[in-house]
């Protein structure tokens, strides 16, 4: 049986399991085609003639002293744009996403996000078929609501 399709708002926790990342900030990004995840020392090495990469992440925003390490088998290498029209070659992973009470496999690009507000974009293609997105709303999957977090669609003015 198909999962149904999800509303989610524009911004929500999500987990990656077969990395060992729970309860990550992510953007939910209907302008990016492909979901990318924020990494440094991104190292390249071979596990049995098949090509593996180990990163670093921040996972949690705002916080550059909390450092955890993952391993991933590397699918693809891209040329990846950025939203600025920036071109950069990327390594790409295959993973476990959860959100809610749903999960499935995305291909996430991985780049240095130590700017950006999120450390998780999720992609269109990552969405097709599994969620739409309400853009007033934010953190609808999130089975406890966070404080100073508006959990409904209620439009501000």
């Amino acid at each position: 049986m198909a999962n149904a399709i999800m509303t989610v708002g524009w911004r929500e926790f999500v987990s990656l399991p077969e990395l060992d990342l729970h309860q990550l900030k992510a953007k939910i990004d209907t302008g990016a085609r492909t979901s990318c995840l924020h990494a440094f020392s991104i190292e390249p090495y071979e596990k049995k003639e098949v090509q593996w990469i180990r990163f670093g992440i921040h996972p949690n925003q705002g916080d550059m002293q909390v450092e955890q390490y993952c391993d991933a088998k590397v699918v693809d290498q891209r040329l990846v744009s950025d939203s600025g029209g920036h071109k950069e070659m990327r390594y790409v992973i295959s993973t476990l996403l959860v959100m809610g009470s749903q999960q499935w496999p995305v291909e996430m690009t991985l780049t240095n996000r130590d700017s950006m507000r999120f450390r998780i974009l999720i992609g269109r293609t990552a969405m097709t078929n599994r969620i739409v997105v309400d853009p007033t709303a934010s953190y609808l999957t999130t089975d406890k609501p966070h404080l100073g977090v508006r959990q409904s669609s209620q439009r501000i003015r």
